[in-house]
């Protein structure tokens, strides 16, 4: 399988799987509670109980089926994210901008490292899920998706800097 293919693949698995991703966490709101953003930075034993109890059983439920979706759904995003910003990398080595290529051999592991932060935090949410963990497994998950959320964003300002930089030099003048 080429990058191409696989970021096709991956590309479509990550969209596929939003897709139901989104209509659980509408069923999570529909239930009378935050979706599963609002779970994953909860931070403590109490708020997480009040989220579940507030989701009631079909809440919980809707948020069950996220988190163990959630799995594939970060190997999905964390394999395509990767795979571009290896291709990006790539384009702007192409063009001879070595720092912004430089910069993108460091920002490669980002989206694994994003991806593998959101593994430990679903983990914590099942456990905090099961009203169990303390304040411990809320607090985790939420350190783990500040993570998360923080090192996927990099990677996406990583993937538009350097496409729009890519791009600049290929349609320059000056471009070889």
């Amino acid at each position: 399988m080429t990058r191409r293919q696989a970021l096709w693949a991956s590309g479509l698995a990550s969209l596929a799987l939003f897709a139901v991703l989104a209509v659980l966490d509408q069923t999570m709101r529909d239930a009378g509670g935050p979706g599963i953003v609002g779970f994953e930075l909860a931070a403590s034993e109490e708020d997480a109980a009040e989220i579940v109890n507030a989701w009631g059983d079909r809440g919980e439920d809707a948020a069950r089926a996220s988190l163990y979706l959630d799995f594939p759904y970060l190997i999905a995003y964390g394999a395509f994210l990767t795979l571009a910003v290896a291709a990006v990398r790539d384009r702007v080595a192409g063009c001879g901008l070595r720092r912004l290529a430089a910069v993108g051999l460091a920002a490669i592991v980002l989206p694994a490292a994003g991806a593998s932060f959101d593994a430990i935090e679903d983990v914590g949410l099942l456990i905090a899920l099961d009203g169990k963990g303390g304040d411990a497994a809320p607090l985790l998950a939420a350190i783990c998706a500040i993570l998360k959320f923080a090192l996927i964003a990099a990677s996406i300002v990583y993937l538009v800097v350097g496409w729009i930089a890519a791009r600049r030099c290929e349609f320059s003048p000056n471009a070889s």
